[in-house]
């Protein structure tokens, strides 16, 4: 097998593994990076010959693994479009609105190649796609050749899934993003019980160790006694939280807390817009697949409140009475709600501000985390500064497997190879000299960056 890393970085950002395995081409995943702009964020493509993929495959609809994927599918209309029957109605979800997103930042910063895409590319997807379900093992044939793909639930989001490509008894196994623990919308992941031969994984959490006293449920709980508090002081809470599974995460737990009067019902709870129109598609998906518990009358028995129907918040102003906003990006990146409500809030010491997943450092909700109480917050995007008088927490509930759990489950696995992705320099690393203390029989590559690798 041939494999090359197309991420332009070696983070987190644009999400692509090209491999070649006998008369086969494949890309694993094509994601947008948050952090870069126009076709900086782009994956590098060039190292595929133009018309030469046989399978695009979805490991789960985050932006950063799906984002340039209409980009690809242009370049290579013969290929089949891999990805749960889950992922295929989200999908187009995302990607319309990152279409909307691009045309916006087109008119507001001037990017000239925005949108990346057009609105018909994102339909004509529909029509290379292929459906797998989870367990069920597909062969494809291609001259004399053959591939065996299965699809395996990873947890994380709906539809997220590990990716089994086997050749000739050869067993490849790409973990996507992966969280074991299950959530209160969803299981958790499961990955094969039998060995493979090479193993390509995810290390989000390699740099964050889980103590006694992070551990997942003392976080939702102090979570929602943090905004009880908030709310009970009189002021506000801002949870910046990612659209796509957090947003329904987060109302879940509100949901269970309003109901175990930990929160006064009567509280206005309001979302952004990307984070209830997925909310329709997810009622959707709950209707044909019990495993994802959560359905759209919680939102009525909450009294959600869509931002697009309240009076725009100027920075500065503050909501009339204490609310909760659940809304995107759970990163708060520039000119996104969770953006400019945080303008709206960081200047009062009333306020709370809970950040519930990854933030990237260099990303405002990053550097947000980072900034000393008392000091003055720059918000670049809109011109205004704040001081930092609001609760700002960080709260360890991410939708990602603990480092120890994962390192166990690789080892389990026994692979002759592991390829470490889709981290941060210190998350790889770490991950790098635990499987070499732990595993030394185990082949442990940190891949550079468009280098081919023959594994």
């Amino acid at each position: 097998m041939y494999f090359k890393d197309l991420n332009p970085e070696c983070d987190i950002g644009a999400n692509c593994h090209y491999v070649k395995i006998g008369l086969f081409n494949v890309v694993i995943d094509a994601g947008l990076s948050p952090k870069e702009m126009g076709s900086n964020a782009l994956p590098n493509f060039s190292a595929i010959p133009p018309g030469s993929l046989d399978f695009v495959i979805v490991t789960h609809c985050h932006l950063d693994h799906i984002g340039a994927i209409p980009i690809l599918m242009r370049a290579h209309p013969q290929a089949r479009l891999l990805a749960t029957p889950q992922s295929r109605e989200i999908m187009p979800v995302l990607l319309e609105n990152s279409y909307t997103v691009m045309k916006h930042q087109k008119k507001e910063l001037g990017i000239k190649e925005y949108p990346l895409f057009e609105l018909d590319e994102i339909t004509r997807l529909n029509e290379h796609l292929f459906e797998m379900k989870y367990g069920m093992r597909r062969t494809f044939r291609k001259c004399d050749d053959s591939i065996d793909i299965e699809f395996f639930d990873a947890g994380h989001v709906s539809g997220a899934s590990g990716i089994m490509l086997e050749y000739k008894h050869r067993k490849i196994f790409f973990t996507g993003d992966v969280l074991f623990r299950k959530q209160k919308i969803l299981p958790g992941g499961q990955w094969p019980k039998e060995k493979v031969d090479t193993l390509i994984m995810e290390t989000t959490r390699g740099a964050t160790e889980r103590t006694e006293q992070k551990q997942v449920a003392l976080e939702i709980e102090r979570l929602l006694t943090t905004v009880q508090h908030t709310l009970q002081m009189g002021g506000s809470v801002l949870i910046p939280t990612f659209a796509f599974g957090r947003v329904q995460e987060i109302l879940t737990l509100l949901h269970e807390a309003v109901k175990a009067k930990k929160i006064d019902k009567k509280v206005p709870i309001i979302c952004s817009g990307l984070g209830l129109a997925i909310i329709d598609t997810f009622d959707a998906i709950a209707k044909k697949y019990p495993s994802l518990n959560f359905r759209k009358s919680i939102l009525r028995d909450l009294g959600v409140i869509s931002l697009n129907r309240t009076k725009y918040l100027k920075p500065g102003n503050e909501p009339e009475k204490p609310t909760i906003f659940v809304v995107s990006s759970g990163m708060m990146v520039e000119n996104t709600p969770s953006y400019n409500l945080a303008a709206c809030l960081l200047g009062n010491s009333k306020n709370s501000i809970c950040f519930v997943g990854y933030c990237d450092p260099d990303t405002p909700g990053g550097q947000l985390l980072r900034a000393d109480k008392g000091s003055n917050f720059l918000f670049s995007a809109i011109n205004y500064s704040a001081p930092v008088r609001a609760n700002i927490e960080r709260f360890d509930m991410s939708g990602h497997a603990d480092r120890d759990e994962l390192l166990q489950a690789a080892i389990n696995l026994d692979p002759r190879t592991i390829v470490l992705t889709h981290g941060n320099e210190d998350s790889r690393n770490w991950f790098f000299d635990e499987l070499i203390s732990n595993a030394p029989h185990i082949t442990v590559l940190i891949p550079e960056v468009m280098k081919e690798y023959n594994i």
